[in-house]
């Protein structure tokens, strides 16, 4: 397995898993599946909020990760990747609102069963994104030594 799989492997494992964790303890423990009200107009589904603290946990610590752990050969500005990572992350997170109401209310499936799917195929989404869109080195190559 190359350096670069394995870091991406461990750093996006434990972020996951901290995001998974995230995810559970508020969604079952803090709003106890419970719809959350904003205001008297604007609820949110319980499962769609554990998802969006999650996401202001995970996001910089994956940024940050990624950037000096995981793709450390590549030589882009940090703003310019930072813009790059957060354009990923916006669009997996499109996907992952898509995917988890698909898997609950279509599917009918539990709300973390469907985080664990939709976590999955998220990861292969990203990892391939990242390395060949947001840190990829300016020299073409994308692994490290």
């Amino acid at each position: 397995m190359p350096l670069q799989t394995f870091r991406y492997a461990a750093c996006g494992g434990g972020n996951t898993l901290l995001d998974i964790t995230i995810f559970v303890i508020v969604n079952d423990l803090i709003l106890h599946q419970q719809p959350f009200h904003i205001n008297s107009h604007l609820v949110i589904s319980p499962y769609i909020a554990a998802f969006l603290v999650s996401f202001c946990f995970t996001f910089p610590i994956g940024f940050y990760l990624s950037r000096y752990v995981v793709f450390q050969g590549s030589t882009s500005a940090k703003k310019e990747q930072l813009v790059k990572y957060f354009g990923v992350v916006m669009f997996c997170l499109v996907l992952n609102y898509g995917f988890m109401k698909f898997f609950v209310e279509v599917v009918r499936w539990d709300a973390k069963f469907a985080k664990v799917v939709t976590t999955f195929f998220l990861i292969i989404f990203s990892y391939f994104s990242q390395k060949y869109f947001t840190f990829k080195p300016e020299d073409g190559t994308n692994e490290i030594d």
